[in-house]
């Protein structure tokens, strides 16, 4: 979304009362937005700010009585200017107005303390999300993944949210990822088991596997990243270098193609593990076209 600045600069008076806009200024901010749109930002809560500060200067010259022997039309002019200049003294200080100002404007936009406008990571407001049936927790963790999905996607082929389903339907949308021992996450948000040829860090954790068909609670070892990334890319190679998984790339078409591929493959025990993916990926792609 362009960020469209409000009239705010007064660089002229019409009859010394109306406050009239700088057209210059405003096509230059305009111009500005579209290169760096947190800078545009700053600039029109400053000029908010400065237009603030001269209409109470203006209300406090106003409720003083003054003597009528020298006022005229080139001493209120003079006044006007000067206080101008007051306002622009007064405006942009740590903590002021326009801070406050900026801040307001840069969550209306969507734009970070930090940086500029992501849009594949921009929040919408809960209540437009609560409108959509999204739940806040499924919104963040797809956003908050997309980027290591969109990588393993270049990588593999596999859809991105088929990848960030899978993510979240193993992890309970973030809710239940492994943890080492000292409480710590182990980013293993595809519940990717450390094999014997494994030689990284490991999360051992009790989990419930499907043995002839019953659930049983038994402990069993995880892999463990150093990030969200590194899962993602260690899953990217598993299912795109693997043989066993060859299938599954190419039933990847369609949700319930590639769950079942999984499935067949013996990615999971839980018999009735495709028909959950690929309900949580039917999700993932409903969500994803919510936000875009």
């Amino acid at each position: 979304m362009a960020f469209n600045p409000l009239p705010l600069n007064t660089g002229s008076y019409s009859g010394g009362n109306a406050l009239n806009a700088d057209t210059r200024s405003i096509d230059a901010l305009k111009a500005s937005a579209a290169r760096d749109p947190k800078a545009s930002i700053k600039e029109a809560a400053k000029q908010f700010e400065s237009l603030f500060m001269q209409e109470v200067m203006k209300s406090m010259r106003a409720s003083t009585l003054s003597s009528g022997l020298l006022d005229n039309s080139a001493t209120q002019m003079g006044t006007e200017m000067l206080d101008q200049q007051f306002a622009g003294k007064m405006t942009g200080l740590p903590g002021g107005l326009s801070a406050a100002i900026e801040r307001q404007l840069q969550r209306q936009m969507g734009i970070a303390d930090g940086g500029a406008k992501d849009a594949t990571k921009t929040l919408q407001p809960l209540p437009a999300l609560a409108k959509k049936g999204i739940a806040p927790h499924v919104q963040s963790f797809i956003q908050k993944h997309d980027a290591a999905a969109k990588s393993a996607q270049e990588q593999t082929g596999i859809p991105a949210s088929f990848m960030l389903a899978q993510a979240a339907h193993e992890s309970g949308w973030g809710k239940r990822e492994i943890s080492n021992k000292d409480g710590s996450p182990s980013f293993n948000v595809f519940g990717i088991k450390a094999t014997p040829g494994w030689t990284g860090k490991v999360a051992e954790v009790q989990t419930t596997e499907y043995i002839d068909g019953k659930a049983q609670k038994v402990t069993a070892k995880f892999r463990a990243y150093g990030s969200y990334d590194e899962a993602f890319k260690d899953y990217a190679r598993l299912i795109g270098s693997n043989e066993r998984y060859r299938d599954v790339v190419a039933k990847a078409g369609t949700a319930e193609g590639f769950a079942r591929g999984l499935q067949k493959a013996g990615y999971a025990t839980d018999p009735e593990y495709a028909d959950k993916l690929a309900r949580v990926i039917n999700t993932t792609v409903r969500v994803q076209r919510a936000l875009a």
